[in-house]
This record gives structure tokens, C-alpha cells and sequence, in this order.
């Protein structure tokens, strides 16, 4: 987690610069870290060497915000608590922009933002100069200029207003400015993006003369029914009896998108699409990502492809990679797709029902190798013309979805080890490699904890929970209520996926090699990928300083994926909590996901609505929490509340800043 000194080596083999500490930076008793700040405004930071995170005080934080990379003193080691210490200095800054709610009391001629982000815990002062025009609870963009005394505010300077609080715009676009994305581009980025259209459209004859030919082959997409960029295609011709040919076809942004363009550096910036409720935030300005990029139906596309020939049972006897043109001749919504294998008559049936039947051999491969099925319900929105939700509906998990997933899984794998063999076979340069470690024995000792509380005895597999029986339970579960709870609880004992050039394999999808190929066009890192396999195909590879510099952006992606992820949920949680402002006094079933010395969080069972029954309002009796099996317990009516039980719900109350729900039992 820490930066690269300029003065770094590069390993020999992969030439990947050393991870070692900059031992100048370190103080005796000191040591450096990445600091997170709960909304209670507890930090904790993950040190090097260490098995549990640092815990740091509201006071001893020193100015310390949530991200910052800092050096720490460590305090004596008490028996029985955990490691605490205190902030030394701040050595690098995440963020210093942050959204909140103006708040001006009449007659002042200053006032304070208060911060959106609760893990900001202090509110940021603006003087007079900036305050002449600021309206009472308007929210706005304002970025600290000034914070030396951590006693005092941050004092900070407007950037952007955003608009009136509550309004659908301004709240939307509190959650995109608030995670350092932006909705407008540059105007340079807009003028070099025109200009491509004009230099690409019709594609140029060279561009195509040097391309694999597949534009006579049956390709059809298949995505959602909303979307507008399609950067996978996929497609299928029989070669002889039970001998196929698929490919998956993907957009080769990395023809229009050079390195060092103004393009290129805003999705540097970007990193990836992020995905509201009510819209989307593309990492392409869309006459690329909607237009020359999409591979809609019917027109000429330059593409970057896996094709792979394989049998009815999916043994795969050869696989080419390169650069492509392709004519998709259907664009197939998931619905579409999914009616013409149920009916088994429509367009391309039999294309379907063979790549469908051949998914299916491919998912019981991957499942009897040891991935694991975290796959989970979601819902969509169904919202009015302002953006306010009239309905909350559960997205369904077709096997047309299952079919697109499985293919693009095989192309990643395939990309990922030809690249894996390569590097080694040269022994020189690197790729970049979407890995997913082991879990830590802790977070396995806590689930185990947790699964044997809810009733569920579960085999280790030396230091883990075996893989195999984890998919077991999930199947044992399906339907029942504490289904995605326990998925939930099983993902987050996790180690996180990151993009890295350290190849350690995939945990999750228990594969060797993975990578990320086929979502150019919204992830940043699939265009990498497409760049190094370009190389690796005309016998070339990475230098040594490039090496270094896709390091560190592997690791900036990473970081840049959890902002992009962060949002979108705030945008469904700040939609299911104004869904259910509206529905005050109703009630709900719902299944109990988490309980606390304050209240009981349930999750309603429709609308995945997260909220929280508070201790103070259950005045029925005196309830004692016991640790040990997740419940409370009423002292005389000796009632008991436990983790996964399902339980009546009415919602009482709602707050739409905290996005926040408060339920009552009935």
C-alpha cells in the first residue's frame, strides 16, 4: 500500500519495482501505513508486519483523513485490547475536495460545509470572502486549503455549487463529485474525441486489410436492455460435426485511444464507468463509447478477439488472439435471449442453445475446480419523470446471463495465461493481472463463527473454508431467507480482487490466470491489457520503466474500481431510502442482518432495504446483547432477536442525508 521510492529496483525476472519500505520515512517507533476513519471517527491503519489493524482515536488523529497515507506511533501494548497509537504525520493526502451542505447562520458573514462523507468528521469553515452568494442549504464542491491545528475547523474554499439539497440532480451528482469523478469532459477531450469520428467513420480500408476477417460470421451481443456501449460480441460457426469456432469479440478501444492523447489521460483519470441508478458516467465521452467503440448491429467494428475452436463439450483443441473486424447481425436484451432458449425457436436458436449448453459444461468445470458462487440477487428502479422511484424490483439472474458471464470469464483466462506464459517464456517484461488472494485465517475463523451460530457446520480445508462446501451451503440456502445474508457475510471474509503485475492467481474463480480483456470501453485497465497483448503479439514486451509506471496505475485502478463501486451503492441506498420515505406506516418482511449494543439491522426481503430497528424504541422489555450467538435477548419475556431470523417490519422514519432507515418490529 505504499509508493514506490524513485530510487526502486526492479526484480530480474518480472522487473516489478520492490515493495520495501522506505526505511528513511520510518521513524523508530513509527510506522507507515493507509489510514481508514469510520463515521464514528475511529481511524485504523494496516501496517506491514502487523496482524490487526492499528486502532486511533478520534484525538489522536491529528488531521488524519480517511485514505491518507500516514506514519504512526505505536503505544504500549495493553493485554486484552487491541493495538492502538497516534498520527505522526501525514506523508501523502487522498483527497482534500469534499461535498457537503452549506450551512450559513443568519447574519454571519462565514459559514461551514458540513460534509456528506460522515467519515469526514469535521466540518470545513469558509470565511467571508466566498460566502457573499451561498444559499442556505444548497450543497456544494469545497476543497481545504488550510488545516494545521487539529482543533480547530479546515478551512476551505468553494469549487462548485451543485444545486438545491434533494434534488435528484444535485444528490446524483453530490455522489459523482463526492468520489472525484466529474459528469461533463473537458472540451479538449470532447474536440479530440470528434475528431476521431470524423477520421473513423467509415472505417478506413488499411485499418480493415490487416484485421482477421469475421464480418461473414454469425456475432450477435447480448446485453442489458438499457444499455448503449456494447464492447462484447460474440460468435459461433460450426466447423464440422460437433466441432465449434467461438469468438469473443471485443472492442479494440486501444486502436482510438493512444497513450498520452487527451483521451487517454481523462480515462487515466477516470479509471472506469460508474453505474447510478438514473444514469450512467462514462469513462469514454460517448460518440466513442455509444458510437465508434459500440459494437452495435449492422456496422463495420474493429475489434480485439479470443477465438477459441472446441467441441460440443467444450474441450478446447486451439486458441488464436489478434486484432479482428467484426458485423454484429443482432442486438440481443438478456429478456430476448433468454425467451428464444426457453422457446428453443427465434433468432440463431441453435447458435444460443449450443453456446448456452457449452457455458453450462464451462460453469461445472469451474465450480468442481473450487470457484465460488457469490452470485446474489439486485434490484433495479423503476423511477418517475423527476428520478423519484415508484418501484423496486428484483433483477433477474437469467442463463442468458450466465452464458455472456461464462464466455467473457474464458477469454480473460485464456488472454491472462498466454500473456503468463510469454513473460516467462521470454523472461522479460510483465502484464497486468486481476488477482484475488487467499482470505486471512482470521476473517475465515470469524465466518466459521458465524456460520456455526446460525446452525451451519462447515469443513476447513487446511488454514480455509473449503471452497467446494461453501458452494454447498449456498445451495442448501437457496430461497431461504438467510440466503444472502450468509453470501454476504462469506464476501466480505473476502480478500478484495485488484489489478496487479504479481500473478497469484484468481481465489474466487479458483483460476491460475485471470485477467481483465473484454470491458475496454468502461474499465481502464482492460485497454491496458489490450495495449500489453498487442506488444506480447508483435514479439515486443514492456521496458523496464513501463514496468513501473503500470504498477503504480494497477494500483490506482484498484483504488479508483472501490470509488466507482462506493457510489453506486450510495446512489441505491439514497434511492431505497426515498422509496421508503414515501411508505411510512407500511409493513414489510425482512430478515435480520446485523445486531449491535444500539439496534438490529434488517434487510427487507423485496427491496433489499437496509435498516435499523434501534434499541431505544423497543420498550417491550430490557434487552441484553449476547456476542457469542448474534441475538438479544428480552430479560423477562426472555424474547430472543438473532442474526437471519425473519422477522415484521414497519418503517417509522427515514433520513435521506445519512441515507438512512429506521424500522419498528410488529
Amino acid at each position: 500500500m505504499m509508493g514506490i521510492s524513485s530510487d526502486a529496483t526492479l526484480r530480474a525476472s518480472l522487473e516489478i519495482p520492490s515493495l520495501a519500505p522506505d526505511e528513511s520515512k520510518l521513524s523508530p517507533a513509527g510506522s507507515l501505513g493507509i489510514i481508514s476513519i469510520t463515521s464514528m471517527g475511529i481511524g485504523y491503519v494496516t501496517v506491514a508486519g502487523f496482524d490487526e489493524d492499528i486502532q486511533i482515536q478520534p484525538q489522536f488523529l491529528n488531521t488524519a483523513l480517511h485514505g491518507d497515507e500516514v506514519d504512526i506511533v505505536l503505544f504500549p501494548k495493553v493485554e486484552g485490547e487491541k493495538l492502538s497509537g497516534e498520527v505522526e504525520g501525514i506523508l501523502k493526502r487522498a483527497r482534500m475536495e469534499f461535498v457537503g451542505t452549506i450551512d450559513r447562520k443568519e447574519g454571519n458573514n462565514f459559514c461551514f460545509i458540513k460534509p456528506d462523507d460522515k467519515r469526514m468528521y469535521m466540518d470545513i469553515f469558509v470565511p467571508s470572502a466566498q460566502t457573499k452568494k451561498l444559499q442556505n442549504g444548497y450543497k456544494a464542491l469545497v476543497k481545504i486549503k488550510k488545516w494545521d491545528n487539529s482543533k480547530k475547523n479546515p478551512e476551505g474554499e468553494i469549487v462548485k455549487i451543485l444545486g438545491k439539497k434533494g434534488d435528484n440532480d444535485t444528490e446524483m451528482e453530490s455522489i459523482i463529485v463526492e468520489k472525484g469523478f466529474q459528469s461533463e469532459f473537458p472540451p479538449k477531450v470532447e474536440k479530440e474525441a470528434e475528431a476521431l469520428k470524423k477520421k473513423s467513420k467509415p472505417i478506413p480500408q488499411k485499418d480493415i486489410d490487416e484485421r482477421r476477417n469475421f464480418r461473414n460470421i454469425t456475432t450477435f451481443t447480448i446485453d442489458p436492455e438499457d444499455a448503449k456501449d456494447f464492447d462484447d460480441a460474440i460468435s459461433f460457426r460450426e466447423i464440422s460435426d460437433g466441432l465449434f469456432e467461438i469468438g469473443v469479440h471485443i472492442a479494440d478501444v486501444s486502436h482510438y485511444v493512444r497513450e498520452n492523447t487527451e483521451l487517454d489521460k481523462e480515462a487515466i483519470h477516470r479509471g472506469v464507468s460508474i453505474y447510478l441508478v438514473d444514469r450512467t458516467i462514462p469513462m469514454l465521452p460517448e460518440v466513442l463509447s455509444n458510437d465508434i467503440c459500440s459494437l452495435n448491429p449492422r456496422e463495420d467494428k474493429l475489434t480485439f478477439s479470443a477465438v477459441l475452436t472446441m467441441s460440443a463439450n467444450g474441450d478446447i483443441t486451439n486458441v488464436w488472439l489478434g486484432r479482428t473486424v467484426i458485423n454484429s447481425d443482432k442486438r440481443f436484451t438478456y429478456e430476448e435471449a433468454q425467451k428464444v432458449l426457453d422457446e428453443k425457436s427465434g433468432f440463431y436458436c441453435d447458435e444460443l442453445a449450443n453456446l448456452n449448453k457449452i457455458a453450462k459444461i464451462f460453469k461445472g468445470k469451474r465450480m468442481a475446480m473450487g470457484a465460488i458462487d457469490f452470485e446474489k440477487e439486485e434490484v433495479k428502479f423503476k423511477l418517475d419523470a423527476k428520478g423519484k422511484p415508484i418501484d423496486i424490483i428484483e433483477k433477474p439472474r437469467l442463463d442468458a446471463h450466465k452464458l455472456v458471464e461464462e464466455f467473457m470469464i474464458l477469454a480473460n483466462k485464456k488472454v491472462a495465461t498466454y500473456l503468463s506464459e510469454e513473460v516467462k517464456k521470454i523472461n522479460k517484461g510483465a502484464s497486468i493481472y486481476r488477482i484475488h488472494d487467499v482470505p486471512k485465517k482470521e476473517a475465515m475463523d470469524e465466518l466459521l463463527v458465524f456460520l456455526r451460530m446460525l446452525g451451519h457446520e462447515i469443513e476447513m480445508k487446511g488454514e480455509h473454508i473449503s471452497s467446494k462446501e461453501l458452494n454447498k451451503l449456498f445451495e442448501k440456502l437457496k430461497g431461504k431467507p438467510e440466503e444472502s445474508l450468509v453470501k454476504t457475510a462469506a464476501m466480505r471474509s473476502m480478500a478484495k480482487a485488484i489489478y496487479s503485475m504479481r500473478n497469484i492467481g484468481h481465489y474466487g474463480l479458483a483460476l491460475e490466470n485471470y485477467t481483465h480483456f473484454t470491458s475496454p470501453i468502461r474499465r481502464y485497465a482492460d485497454l491496458l491489457v489490450h495495449r500489453i497483448l498487442a506488444k506480447h503479439l508483435a514479439g515486443e514486451s514492456l521496458s523496464a520503466e513501463e514496468v513501473a509506471w503500470h504498477h503504480n496505475l494497477a494500483m490506482s485502478l484498484s483504488r479508483r474500481e472501490v470509488d466507482a463501486v462506493e457510489a453506486e451503492r450510495s446512489s441505491i441506498a439514497y434511492k431505497q431510502t426515498e422509496y421508503m420515505l414515501e411508505r411510512i406506516g407500511q409493513t414489510y418482511t425482512g430478515v435480520i442482518n446485523g445486531i449491535t449494543n444500539w439496534g438490529i439491522y434488517v434487510e427487507e426481503s423485496h427491496t433489499k432495504s437496509s435498516g435499523m430497528v434501534k434499541l431505544k424504541d423497543m420498550k417491550d422489555d430490557f434487552y441484553v446483547l449476547n456476542k457469542e450467538t448474534y441475538s438479544l435477548v428480552g430479560q423477562r419475556t426472555k424474547k430472543k432477536y438473532s442474526v437471519g431470523d425473519k422477522v415484521k417490519i414497519k418503517v417509522v422514519a427515514g433520513d435521506l442525508e445519512r441515507k438512512t432507515i429506521d424500522y419498528k418490529f410488529i
